[in-house]
C-alpha cells in the first residue's frame, strides 16, 4: 500500500500563534480524512468476497450448447470456480431435486416443472424466466421427404419422433397438434429433446418435433422446418437458485450472467428468444 504523506508548510515567526495553530489543526484534519478515506476504501474492497468452489447446474437438455459456453465464461471471469452441468429432461431434473439431489442452480424448459421444485419448497426465492423457446420439425438432410406442414408428420409412411408428454418440447408439441385438431402417433417417445433430436441425425426417423434452438446447433445433420402452429407452444425458461445450494455466491454469480446481457446475446446467438 502506498503511503500518504502530508506536508505543511513551516509558519514564519512573524504568524500569530493562535494562526499557526489553526492552521497546523487544519492540516491534521486533512490528513486524517485522507487516512479514514483510503481505511474505507480498503475495507470496501474486502467486503466483496473472492468466488471460488464448485457450482453445479441442473439445466434442460436443449440449454446444452449456450450453457456449456456461459459456464467456460463464468470459469474465465473468476478462476478457481469450477461449473458442471447436469442435463437432461427437465422433468428427470425437477425429480432428481426434489428428491435430495446437490445442486446450486436450476433451469427448466417450462414453469411447470420449476413448479415441482418451487411447491416442494426446494427453491430459494422466485424463480426468473430468462429465455423462451418454440418448436421446429427436424427432418433428414435435404428434407427428401418434403415436409411443409405439422400435417404432413400425420401422413402414413413416416417415422417420427415425439419428446415424452411429461417433458417439455413434448408437452409444446401436444399443445400444437391439439391447436391444429391433428393426432399424430409417433413410432417413440424420447426422455429428451437432445434423444429426440438424435434418432433423425442417426436416421433412425423421417422426422422429429424440437425446438428451434436445437435444430440450429445440429447444423447440416439435419433441415429445419417452420410451421405456423409452434407460436401457440412457446415455452418460458425459468432459473432459480436452490434452497441448499452448497455454493450460494458462486451459484448466485453464474445466474446474474445468464441473465445479463453478456448471456443474453450467447442464447439469442444459439437461438432462444429474449422473454
Amino acid at each position: 500500500m502506498t503511503r500518504s504523506v502530508c506536508r505543511t508548510h513551516r509558519i514564519r515567526r512573524t504568524v500569530r500563534v493562535a494562526g499557526a495553530g489553526a492552521a497546523a489543526l487544519l492540516a491534521l484534519s486533512a490528513c486524517s480524512s485522507s487516512s479514514d478515506t483510503d481505511s474505507d476504501s480498503a475495507g470496501a474492497s474486502s467486503s466483496s468476497p473472492k468466488l471460488s468452489g464448485q457450482v453445479t447446474v441442473f439445466a434442460a437438455a436443449s440449454l446444452k450448447e449456450s450453457f456449456t459456453t456461459l459456464g467456460e465464461t463464468f470459469e474465465k471471469q473468476h478462476p478457481g470456480t469450477e461449473v458442471t452441468f447436469n442435463f437432461a429432461g427437465s422433468d428427470t431434473l425437477a425429480a432428481s431435486i426434489t428428491g435430495g439431489a446437490p445442486a446450486d442452480v436450476f433451469a427448466s424448459a417450462s414453469p411447470k416443472t420449476m413448479a415441482t421444485v418451487t411447491d416442494a419448497g426446494a427453491a430459494a426465492g422466485t424463480p426468473a424466466t430468462f429465455v423462451r423457446n418454440q418448436l421446429e420439425i427436424a427432418t433428414l438432410p435435404g428434407n427428401p421427404d418434403h415436409v411443409s406442414s405439422l400435417e404432413d408428420l400425420t401422413g402414413s409412411g413416416l417415422k417420427v419422433v415425439l419428446c415424452d408428454k411429461t417433458v417439455p418440447c413434448g408437452a409444446a408439441a401436444q399443445k400444437a397438434l391439439d391447436a391444429s385438431g391433428l393426432e399424430l402417433t409417433p413410432v417413440s417417445y424420447e426422455q429428451d429433446v437432445k434423444a429426440a433430436l438424435t434418432k433423425v441425425e442417426l436416421k433412425e426417423a423421417d422426422a422429429a418435433v424440437v425446438y428451434k434452438t436445437d435444430v440450429k446447433a445440429a447444423g447440416d445433420k439435419v433441415t429445419g422446418v417452420d410451421f405456423p402452429e409452434s407460436a401457440k407452444a412457446v415455452n418460458d425458461y425459468p432459473i432459480t437458485l436452490l434452497k441448499d445450494a452448497p455454493n450460494t455466491d458462486a451459484a448466485k454469480a453464474f445466474i446474474e450472467l445468464v441473465k445479463s446481457a453478456e448471456g443474453q446475446r450467447v442464447l439469442t446467438g444459439a437461438g432462444f428468444r429474449t422473454p
